[in-house]
């Protein structure tokens, strides 16, 4: 796969990764992924925020060979032997470093590439042949601090750079139907991805760093922030003539959901799929809601 012009923008991507096992197997998620990285052609790197990098700091990866990062127990043996072998980029890292001023940005050399980006890239770019760099995910931080950040590596869009994101919308692991084949969605879960997705469709960025406003939905589907919070990285890189598309859809287990959005570019080979019984339509009348709210502008937010 060659490498694509650097001249146009490129997409901007949150991944929901749903189960690690998705890394090895073959299901109507892995497909999707892999026709998107067809559609999407071969950026000069791309830069993963993941949930699993979740720390009190602000930190890139500086590594030319980034290790392939087992970070979960109690899978099987297959699981722990992957190895997705993608060069990293020191000087997209240092290019990362310097857009993040005057945030205090780590340059590190320990971390790799954990399970949030390669369980996801290894069906994006099977072939490893796109560089890799993670950005962490500062726990110490509120929401607005995450789309801040975001809104500071916007400028890579044009750079040839992919940015991704990768958690889920919808985490919830206690109400997570472990071992069952079928489990249709929590009505919670459904409320909540429904809100969010027309959120996004509403360019209500303010609901989207504000999700706590949605109530015991949020509680439910958001526990704890680390798998919600590189979505909103995804959304401050967001630009005025970007269409957002939802190239992989469901809800995996009643409770992780599996939505991926897109911002920018959508390739006619690019394919939507759903899964049945887990889909969930726009609704026109909350997207006219959302857009009357207030808050609903994108204006840059001072960095704390």
């Amino acid at each position: 796969m060659s490498a694509e012009p650097l001249g146009k923008i490129w997409p901007a991507i949150f991944f929901g990764h749903g189960n690690p096992m998705n890394a090895i197997q073959h299901n109507n998620y892995t497909e999707a992924w892999r026709m998107l990285g067809l559609s999407l052609g071969k950026p000069r790197a791309i830069i993963m925020i993941s949930a699993h990098w979740f720390v009190p700091e602000v930190a890139v990866t500086i590594n030319i060979a980034p290790s392939t990062i087992h970070d979960f127990g109690g899978f099987p043996h297959e699981l722990f032997q992957v190895q997705y072998p993608a060069l990293g980029d020191p000087e997209l890292a240092r290019r990362v470093q310097q857009l993040l001023t005057p945030v205090s940005v780590k340059l590190d050399d320990t971390w790799g590439l954990d399970h949030g980006t390669w369980s996801v890239l290894r069906h994006v770019y099977p072939a490893a042949d796109v560089p890799v760099i993670q950005l962490s995910v500062d726990a110490s931080q509120p929401a607005a601090f995450h789309y801040e950040l975001g809104q500071k590596l916007a400028p890579l869009r044009r750079e040839g750079i992919v940015i991704a994101g990768s958690g889920n919308l919808v985490h919830n692991l206690h109400t997570y139907a472990w071992g069952k084949h079928t489990t249709q969605p929590y009505d919670w879960a459904t409320r909540f991805e429904h809100t969010v997705r027309a959120a996004l469709l509403a360019d209500n960025h303010q609901l989207l760093i504000n999700y706590e406003w949605l109530g015991a939905d949020a509680v439910l589907s958001v526990p704890t922030p680390e798998h919600y919070l590189p979505l909103l990285y995804i959304i401050g890189t967001q630009q005025p003539d970007d269409k957002i598309t939802f190239p992989v859809e469901g809800v995996d287990g009643g409770s992780i959901s599996m939505l991926t959005m897109q911002l920018g570019a959508v390739h006619s080979r690019q394919k939507r799929l759903t899964l049945m019984g887990s889909s969930i339509s726009h609704n026109e009348h909350a997207t006219s809601s959302l857009k009357a709210a207030p808050g609903n502008d994108r204006q840059p937010l001072p960095l704390r």
